[in-house]
């Protein structure tokens, strides 16, 4: 197995995975939507509502707001020395008051671990009137992504296979399949069609297509896959891969020790 990273920021990462299956990738791309835990807002008390949109609405609107995670700071609920009862192991709370005129942002949720914040400061929740009022307290815990969208902790990951591109030596540097390519893969150097971008390459085969001569031949290496991961701030795109790795890794010792135990 190799890694390369073509592109690593603070919510964006790809790369390519090398020298593994397509179930492994794919393996990969579940774990990470699915087995990282995160934190998100799961219970609300609204004790004053006097907006235009209903108390069942807001609550919905403040689960999805991505809150900032830190795992080595707080246990799963099932997990937790109170049996789920809540308690400052397991579990955040939120404050909200406003009264309008006034737009309502996630800035305004006050956290009782000023490390557990949404991750955006300006995402919108709902825009009071004039003598309109919101007063409520939320509770966030941890919880994975297979049990809820709002535990998510990543914008739905993708991967396609590394693409071959194969020009042969009776091409002659025609413009066309230059042309004919929608994501600038090709360009002419020296009077000779080269690759200039092979991985933007989508493997449409619009090239091969406009290639009178047949020069030109795209396939797919099938033990080669480019990511594309972007979080939604609750995690950086390096420790979301690097857990759902560790998730994988953790699945198949307990998987082993299963089969020795029979």
């Amino acid at each position: 197995m190799k890694l390369e990273i073509l592109d690593l920021g603070d919510r964006k990462a790809r790369f390519i995975l090398s020298g593994v299956t397509p179930a492994f990738s794919n393996a990969l791309r579940r774990a990470m939507l699915a087995d990282i835990p995160k934190m998100a807002i799961d219970y609300v008390d609204i004790y004053d509502n006097t907006s235009v949109m209903f108390d069942e609405m807001l609550a919905h609107r403040l689960g999805l707001i991505p809150l900032k995670t830190n795992l080595n700071m707080y246990k799963l609920k099932e997990e937790c020395d109170c049996k789920g009862a809540g308690c400052a192991l397991c579990q955040v709370t939120f404050t909200l008051s406003a009264e309008g005129p006034c737009m309502v942002h996630s800035r305004d949720l006050k956290s009782s671990d000023p490390e557990t914040v949404p991750a955006d400061d300006n995402i919108p929740i709902i825009e009071l009137k004039e003598g309109q009022k919101l007063v409520l307290t939320a509770v966030a815990r941890l919880g994975h992504g297979k049990e809820h969208a709002k535990f998510q902790p990543v914008c739905p990951p993708g991967y396609k296979y590394v693409p071959i591109i194969e020009i042969s030596e009776k091409c002659d540097s025609c413009k066309q399949c230059v042309e004919a390519c929608p994501r600038g893969v090709f360009a002419v150097d020296k009077n000779k069609v080269v690759v200039v971008s092979p991985y933007e390459c989508s493997m449409c085969e619009l090239c091969m297509e406009a290639c009178d001569i047949n020069a030109i031949k795209v396939s797919a290496d099938n033990t080669a896959f480019i990511f594309s991961v972007e979080t939604d701030g609750s995690f950086s795109a390096g420790e979301v891969v690097t857990r759902a790795a560790d998730a994988i890794r953790a699945k198949a010792v307990a998987l082993g020790e299963v089969m020795e135990s029979l």
